[in-house]
Formats: structure tokens, C-alpha cells, sequence
């Protein structure tokens, strides 16, 4: 019998950074282990990543002298690889990256996702990954832009209304080639240039990531108030999951 030439499919792989320390939460740790219904941020964002049958690994990358991550019997589940984290969030990612050399190939799927967003949907992964799959780059979550948008000035009085038109609002999972990606933060790092998300060292590399619509309550939970929105989603979630 002939063996097969037939490239093999790329593998999914995902990075948690979780190395930031969420100053404008105003809390005494940590944001991401801050608690709704019962569990810590990590932990709810966890295990709807750890459910994804779709993912081999999922990297963890942790600050360095993280007391609170030992109370986390998560991190110990066999899906489970832990980074230490870096200065910036690109920094961590990378970290997360190096981890998973040994693991991933070239042309294999890294989706990065926040620890602080525990809201995302089973639906929305599936929705991405279907929408990408064949993508040369990669894309991201994201919904587009609703309300009206204006511009202000340094004593925040309007300058102009913007138009909202092919805006979005940015969330994660951002999913991308893991050699692309890996290269696109490399250079902007060593360029020095400012990175908010993956998505946008991509974009300095001089590709083009694709958006794909994901839910609104995808949350990313940054201050007081987003702790019980983001707890009023997973009850309605966990509502319409039970009706099914």
C-alpha cells in the first residue's frame, strides 16, 4: 500500500495570558481570580476552553510568583501546559508560544484568549474555527460597531461623529498560523511597536485578519460593574444550554 502524501490538518492550540494584575479593577489580586457564581474568572474561562474537544493544549501563562494559581485544581488537568509571563501581554504570549514549540507545527491554529473574558460560547469557538479554518492568517471575534461613534478632544468636548460603518468592537479568541503569529509579535516587539491585541502585530506584519461576528456577551471584565454582567451572562447561558 502506497503511503499517503496528503499534508497532515493542522492542530488547534490555545494561550491564556494571564500574567496582567488588573490595576483599574481596583482590587487587592489579581482580576482573574476575582469570583462570580462560585469560581474564579480562570476557572469558569477554563473550563469552557478545557470542554473544547477541538484543542490539544491550552497554555496557561502565569506571573512569575503567582500565589493564587496553586488553588486552582484546573491547571493541573491534563490539557493543561504553564508559561511564566513577561512584561507586556505580547511578551506572555510569546512565552506561551515557546511553550508549545515542541508541540505545534508551522501551519497548526494558536487561538489566544483572555483569562478575563469567562463568557465565551461553545457556539462562538465552533463559529470560529468553522470560518477559518481554510483562512491563510487567521482572524478574530469580534461584533460590529452599533452605536454611534464620536470623536473628542484633550477636554473631551466632541470634535466629529465617526462613522460607525465597518467598525467593530475587538474580542478573543484571536486565532491565527502559528508561525505567522509567532513571527508577527517578534517583530513588533523588536520594533518596539505597541501591541493591543494579536491581531494587531498581524496587521503590522502587512496581513489582513479576518473578523468573524460572535455574541455580545463575550465580556471582557475590567472593572466593578462588568463582575456582575459577566455573572448575569453565564446564569442566562447556563439557562438556555438547560432548555435545550
Amino acid at each position: 500500500m502506497a503511503v499517503s502524501d496528503q499534508p497532515m490538518a493542522p492542530k488547534f492550540w490555545a494561550i491564556i495570558p494571564a500574567a496582567g494584575v488588573g490595576r483599574r479593577m481596583n482590587v487587592d489580586i489579581p482580576k482573574q481570580y476575582l469570583e462570580i457564581r462560585g469560581k474564579t474568572l480562570i476557572e469558569h474561562t477554563l473550563e469552557r476552553l478545557i470542554d473544547f474537544p477541538t484543542l490539544e493544549k491550552i497554555v496557561v501563562v502565569l506571573g512569575a510568583g503567582d500565589e493564587y494559581a496553586r488553588d486552582i485544581d484546573l491547571l493541573d488537568h491534563q490539557k493543561i501546559l504553564l508559561a511564566e509571563g513577561g512584561k507586556e501581554r505580547s511578551h506572555s504570549v510569546m512565552n506561551g508560544m515557546e511553550a508549545l514549540k515542541s508541540h505545534a507545527l508551522p501551519e497548526d491554529w494558536v487561538l489566544v484568549h483572555d483569562a478575563a473574558r469567562p463568557c465565551i460560547r461553545r457556539a462562538d469557538l465552533d463559529w470560529l474555527v468553522e470560518c477559518l479554518k481554510d483562512h491563510e492568517v487567521g482572524g478574530l471575534l469580534g461584533t460590529p460597531v452599533r452605536d454611534t461613534m464620536k470623536r473628542t478632544g484633550p477636554d473631551d468636548s466632541v470634535i466629529e461623529t465617526v462613522e460607525r460603518c465597518s467598525l467593530w468592537h475587538a474580542f478573543t479568541p484571536q486565532m491565527f498560523r502559528f508561525a505567522i503569529l509567532e513571527k508577527a509579535l517578534a517583530t513588533a516587539v523588536r520594533n518596539q511597536v505597541p501591541i493591543t491585541d494579536e491581531a494587531s502585530a498581524i496587521e503590522y506584519a502587512g496581513f489582513k485578519p479576518m473578523m468573524v461576528e460572535g455574541h455580545t456577551d463575550n465580556i471582557k471584565v475590567t472593572s466593578g460593574p462588568d463582575l456582575a454582567l459577566a455573572s448575569l451572562h453565564i446564569e442566562q447561558q447556563s439557562k438556555l444550554i438547560e432548555s435545550l
